[in-house]
């Protein structure tokens, strides 16, 4: 029922957006879902209030009160916050703003109710995006977009609520990444690499760190990761810098609609020349940084400590990634990195050098090869970097090939799904010995063309490349000779019979043509 919601919610804006770039629209269209959740919520908490300070048997109760008195102790902004709802002031509520939808200054009003809304709560200082006023949408449309939103249907009970929102946001963000292609790709990464990324690292307690975070779907990923393994949202504290600073603001309300307590830092700003978590060090790093960037260096970074493997290439920041997620972790920690395949290979410009030494310091735990067409409208092959500084099994690398793992969900996108993320996950917990109850892999060994653990000894001797497909071999297709002698015979027979089929008819193509005048 939700999805259809979804698509359908989906379709209706999109035919609204008209000309104006998806870029631009999805601020507007997410921004008035955040505003219609915070909003629906408020009015939920505030309509419990009311009933159970009036009932006697309830610790809220106000005994014999006036209808003032009543409505003056619902505006005690404790009932709210202790119940982590936002204080939403009455000019900023949903059915203020839509009973003036049709209004030509509908853009204004909302502006000011998101205005409003930061100045009531310090936690969404800055972090709105006001824009509505200046939107270049055609007249009418924002008033019907509005109206769209309107049909969003929260409810009362809060964590129903939240998974709602979750959601159509989540699939919004998805089909705004979409739409707008190679650009799209900078915010959002599909769900199935992070949820494999999450998976494999599976961060249970401590913090957690996205130094490139885009609109914050590591950190909801990792949010559900904790509740489906019985843990508790306080149990991890979110760390994470963004240099876009509307993208900065999508992660925060992201966060902020869920009730996940954030540090995105003061404001946007670039990790490499503005760390903004300097003296973190983290449980776990999730990453998916922009592939490639060849615009990232600053001469404020020669000689920067994040650098001890080698100082990354000027042209290319791949490599300054990888040490600077180094860097943040606890001397336990993990991460795992989403990079394009060109890391695990190339030697050009210091890079080879890096990569050598990081695996001769045995700091590189999981390497795994994704398959393609996973990204939004981008064919770069990407692969997962796992980081370790104390790797449960040292001296050893694991390698997976998932190149074959994924399904196709439309004519030009692929995923993994739940069965392929579940396989690799387990493979990985088998090998670092850490196999939970009810997993399919129990216990770890190679399988070719699939997974193999391999020794530091032997990377060297393939110069350090980290390639999977170099070290796990060729699927086992067929072992057995006689079963390959049986299959043979049968398309031998099958091949003669259909030469044959083709000579008959090619006789009775010639008496036909024949029987017509024609000679040969």
């Amino acid at each position: 029922m939700l999805d259809d919601i979804k698509k359908t919610l989906w379709a209706t804006a999109d035919k609204l957006r008209a000309n104006m770039d998806a870029a631009e629209y999805k601020h507007l269209v997410l921004g008035l879902i955040f505003l219609k959740y915070i909003s629906d919520t408020f009015a939920a908490r505030r309509a419990e209030v009311a009933t159970r300070l009036s009932d006697p048997d309830d610790e809220y109760y106000y005994g014999d009160a006036s209808p003032e008195d009543l409505n003056a102790e619902l505006d005690d902004r404790d009932y709210y916050t202790s119940a982590n709802v936002f204080w939403v002031s009455e000019g900023a509520r949903w059915e203020t703003l839509r009973n003036v939808a049709k209004r030509p200054d509908i853009g204004k009003q909302i502006d000011d109710a998101l205005t409003l809304i930061e100045g009531e709560n310090p936690k969404l200082k800055g972090i709105l995006d006001k824009r509505f006023a200046r939107a270049q949408l055609p007249d009418g449309k924002l008033g019907e977009l509005v109206d769209l939103v309107s049909t969003i249907g929260f409810g009362d009970n809060p964590s129903i609520a939240r998974d709602v929102l979750g959601q159509v946001y989540e699939y919004f963000l998805g089909m705004f990444a979409n739409a707008e292609g190679k650009r799209g790709g900078q915010f959002y990464t599909p769900a199935s690499i992070v949820k494999t990324l999450v998976a494999v690292l599976a961060p249970h307690h401590g913090q957690v760190y996205d130094p490139c975070c885009g609109s914050g779907g590591m950190f909801v990923q990792s949010e559900r990761f904790i509740e489906a393994h019985g843990g508790k949202l306080g149990d991890v504290s979110i760390y994470g810098q963004e240099a876009n600073p509307t993208t900065w603001r999508l992660a925060a309300m992201n966060l902020a609609i869920r009730g996940i307590d954030f540090n995105l830092g003061k404001e946007p700003g670039d990790t490499f020349t503005r760390n903004q978590h300097k003296d973190l060090r983290a449980d776990f790093i999730l990453a998916n940084p922009p592939f490639n960037i060849s615009d990232w260096w600053h001469g404020s970074l020669e000689g920067d400590p994040r650098w001890i493997y080698g100082d990354p290439p000027q042209g290319n920041a791949n490599y300054a990634w990888l040490q600077h997620m180094l860097h943040h972790l606890k001397p336990n920690g993990r991460a795992g990195i989403v990079l394009a395949n060109g890391s695990m290979s190339s030697s050009q410009n210091n890079e080879g050098v890096i990569r050598a030494a990081m695996v001769d310091a045995d700091v590189v735990e999981v390497m795994i090869a994704l398959p393609g067409q996973l990204f939004f409208n981008t064919q770069i092959p990407a692969c997962l970097w796992f980081l370790a500084k104390q790797k449960k099994r040292k001296g050893e690398v694991l390698f997976i090939d998932a190149r074959k793992q994924a399904k196709m969900i439309s004519r030009v996108q692929g995923e993994l799904d739940e069965g392929a993320i579940a396989r690799i996950a387990e493979t990985v917990a088998a090998w670092r010995g850490e196999v939970e109850s009810g997993a399919t892999v129990t216990e770890y060994q190679d399988v070719a063309g699939f997974c193999r653990s391999v020794s530091l000894a032997e990377i060297a001797q393939h110069g350090h490349v980290l390639t999977p497909g170099r070290y796990v071999g060729a699927e086992d297709v067929e072992d057995d000779d006689e079963a390959f002698a049986d299959k043979m015979q049968k398309l031998t027979g099958k091949l003669s019979e259909q030469m044959t089929k083709g000579a008959e008819l090619d006789e009775l193509i010639r008496l036909k043509l024949g029987g017509l005048g024609y000679e040969f």
